[in-house]
C-alpha cells in the first residue's frame, strides 16, 4: 500500500485511463512530474481525470511511427495521479502528478469525442510498484561523484543542497532517473526494470558509460 492517505489502493485503479504521450520524459513510481497544459485536448483530458480518478497515464512515443489515433507508442507507461492543480489566467492548466503505478497498454480506444487518447491498462504485472517498502541501498559518495562529471558534460546546474536533504535512497535515484537527459530508449529501459533496485543500478550504469565514452572521447 502507499504511503499517501489518498492514493488508490491496487484494487481500485481504473479500467479505462486517458494518456499523454511525451517523448523522452517518463513518470516513475512514487515519482512526481510536473505538467504545463495548454492543448485543448489535453486540457479536457485534465477536467475529466479530475472528475473521475484523477489519473492520467504517462508513455512515450515509440520510433516515430504512426498508429490509428497518432504516434505509435510504447507498450509501457506508467499512471500519475493528479495531485497539485493550478488554473493559469491565459488559459493552462499547472498539474503536478504522482508516479502510482506503471501499466502495459492492453487496448486503445478510438480517439474520444473530447480528442486525447484512452486506453485500458494491465496493472497485474507492476502490482508490486504500489508497495512501500525500500529496496535501494547506493554508495552516495560513487553516486556524486558520478553525477557531477555528468552534469558537468551536460552544462546543468544542480541543487546539491537539496539533493543531501533527500535522505531516502529510492527517492533520490527516482527523482535523478527522471530529471537526467537520457535518450528515450534509456528513459524507457528505466522504466521498465524489474524493480527499483534493478533501476538503480541502470542509471549508475548510464551515468558511468556517459562519463567514459566523453573520457574516451577527450583522449583522441
Amino acid at each position: 500500500m502507499s504511503n499517501y492517505p489518498f492514493d488508490p489502493s491496487f484494487s481500485n485503479l481504473p479500467e479505462e485511463m486517458p494518456i499523454f504521450p511525451l517523448d523522452g520524459v517518463v513518470l516513475l513510481p512514487k515519482g512526481d512530474l510536473p505538467l504545463n497544459i495548454f492543448e485543448p485536448q489535453y486540457l479536457s483530458m485534465v477536467d475529466d481525470a479530475l472528475r473521475g480518478s484523477r489519473m492520467i497515464g504517462i508513455i512515450q512515443p515509440f520510433g516515430g511511427k504512426i498508429a490509428a489515433n497518432g504516434d505509435a507508442i510504447f507498450r509501457t507507461g506508467c499512471a500519475g495521479r493528479i495531485t497539485q492543480f493550478t488554473e493559469t489566467e491565459d488559459g493552462r492548466y499547472i498539474i503536478s502528478l504522482r508516479g502510482i503505478c506503471r501499466f502495459h497498454v492492453l487496448k486503445e480506444f478510438p480517439q474520444t469525442q473530447r480528442g486525447y487518447r484512452l486506453v485500458k491498462p494491465s496493472w497485474v504485472p507492476f502490482e508490486h510498484d504500489m508497495d512501500s517498502s525500500h529496496c535501494v541501498e547506493i554508495d552516495r559518495k560513487n553516486l556524486c561523484g558520478l553525477l557531477r562529471r555528468y552534469f558537468e558534460l551536460q552544462s546543468i546546474t544542480l541543487d546539491w543542497p537539496l539533493l543531501h536533504e533527500i535522505e531516502d535512497d529510492e527517492v533520490l535515484m527516482t527523482m535523478l532517473a527522471m530529471i537526467c537527459p537520457f535518450t528515450a530508449s534509456e528513459k524507457q529501459a528505466l522504466l521498465e526494470a524489474p524493480c527499483c533496485n534493478t533501476r538503480a543500478n541502470l542509471f549508475m550504469s548510464l551515468l558511468e558509460m556517459s562519463v567514459q565514452q566523453d573520457c574516451s572521447g577527450c583522449s583522441h
